[in-house]
């Protein structure tokens, strides 16, 4: 006889309970992918995995077959949306930060800091957030706001680099200017002195020759000559350099010296005596800048090619001590 407590079981319930054991091994295994999927994503490996309902015999997932990729549908939300900006922008970071790496090394320059941009961080959050194709877009918005807040810290760095070599291009640019300056100051009273001897002379010269006239005639003497460079007045390439010739060697400059003197003034002006740089003004053998400094040498500057040999040498040696000098700065910088 059956209690009356005991409620009756028919068979109406005998067949649902047996249905709910059946669906709960797969309600298991079905978690288990989902999580198995979400740790792929977001450690940026995808690892097959597999699950079996009850005894885990008789069912297999594989992650490669079973998951269909969500991101960049063709109708794509706002968190996928955010997702492509984000991935657009750490592209371009990287890219900003290759370039600003680059541009140092090919400048040669001290920037004071190391030229280096640390981008593991970025290119690590990219990966997981190209990874998360195949997780829901709830999980999106996370992932991309750590690619943004990467991309950020990358551009910063970008931006001192770049404010550094900058600073460091100006810098170069003012030493540079301030050593052409020095250099022209120091051509310049080499000129000036020359100058003033060859007044000098000239004076001396005409002094002597005044009292020469008036003591052999008694008539007035003659004017002073013009002062000139000097030079047979043969202004060819061959007359101009034997004038160079002459006059190194009055210097106690070699063939040495010669040698590299007539590659120097091969390439400003072929030795041509009328040589003129219609952009810059320069004139003559030398290529004085401007033509007229020349008459520190002679009134006959533009006509004569020693004359202008002679400033030339007197530049050179103001300047860089010796033709050879002149030559090695002109090959390093393309002028002298």
């Amino acid at each position: 006889m059956r209690s009356d407590s005991t409620p009756p079981i028919n068979r109406r319930d005998r067949r649902l309970a047996a249905r709910r054991t059946r669906r709960r091994p797969v309600t298991t295994a079905g978690a288990v992918v989902l999580g198995v999927v979400a740790a792929a994503a977001l450690t940026g490996t995808a690892p097959a995995a597999t699950a079996s309902p009850a005894d885990l015999s008789t069912a297999t997932f594989s992650l490669a077959s079973s998951i269909t990729p969500t991101v960049l549908a063709a109708t794509p939300g706002p968190e996928k949306t955010e997702a492509k900006s984000a991935e657009t922008a750490a592209s371009t970071s990287m890219q900003a930060a290759t370039t600003v790496q680059n541009d140092i090394a090919a400048s040669g320059l001290d920037i004071g800091q190391p030229a280096t941009v640390d981008t593991a961080a970025l290119q690590q959050a990219t990966d997981r957030l190209e990874a998360a194709s195949v997780l829901p877009e709830t999980f999106l918005p996370a992932l991309a706001e750590e690619v943004t807040a990467a991309s950020v810290a990358v551009d910063q760095r970008v931006a001192e680099l770049r404010g550094g070599l900058d600073a460091a291009v100006a810098k170069k640019a003012e030493e540079e200017a301030a050593e052409k300056a020095r250099q022209e100051a120091e051509a310049a009273k080499a000129a000036a002195a020359e100058k003033a001897a060859a007044e000098k002379a000239a004076a001396e010269k005409a002094d002597s020759s005044s009292s020469s006239n008036s003591g052999s005639s008694g008539g007035g003497g003659s004017s002073a000559p013009i002062a000139t460079g000097g030079g047979s007045g043969d202004n060819s390439v061959a007359g101009a350099q034997a004038a160079a010739r002459d006059m190194l060697a009055s210097r106690g400059w070699g063939d040495d010296q010669m040698s590299c003197l007539v590659s120097l003034w091969n390439k400003e002006s072929g030795w041509n005596y009328k040589a003129y740089n219609s952009g810059s003004g320069a004139y003559g053998i030398p290529q004085a800048l401007p033509g007229s400094k020349m008459s520190s040498a002679g009134a006959d500057w533009q006509t004569n090619a020693a004359t202008q040999v002679s400033w030339g040498l007197g530049y050179i040696s103001g300047r860089y001590g010796t033709p050879c000098g002149a030559w090695g700065h002109s090959q390093s910088t393309g002028w002298y």
